[in-house]
């Protein structure tokens, strides 16, 4: 019961997390939306990284209740799998299709290497 309360905190901090990044970018950059989305989706993947470097190093018992709350709730609340694809469809259907590939490329490219740097942040963490 532990684990789902801080999956549920976490989730929450990273859906609001995702909003205002989405709301401070809007105020930055008013179109298209899908950058929004594609920062949420590579700040998350930095973040996820980050604690699965950290993580590598400690025992599972002392990061057991964190993962629960940061990679799974936190990160997985952050990121959005559902609105990268909305955004990309919606790219295809307005025949925006260079710009729907490079959404789909950065995305995917994007977020695991900057995963991979997170992890190697992560294990320098002492």
């Amino acid at each position: 019961m532990a684990q789902l309360i801080l999956i549920f905190i976490g989730g929450g901090l990273g859906s609001v997390a995702r909003f205002l990044v989405n709301r401070s970018l809007q105020n930055i950059v008013p179109q298209p939306p899908v950058y929004g989305t594609l920062l949420a989706n590579l700040m998350a993947s930095f973040v996820l990284g980050i604690f699965l470097g950290w993580a590598t190093l400690r025992q599972p018992a002392q990061t057991d209740p964190l993962r629960a709350l940061v990679a799974v709730g936190f990160c997985g609340g952050f990121s959005t799998f559902s609105t990268f694809s909305n955004d990309t469809l919606h790219l295809f259907q307005t025949n925006r299709t260079a710009e729907a590939l490079l959404n789909i490329f950065v995305n995917v490219a994007g977020c695991l290497a900057l995963t991979l740097a997170g992890v190697w942040a992560g294990k320098q963490l002492l």
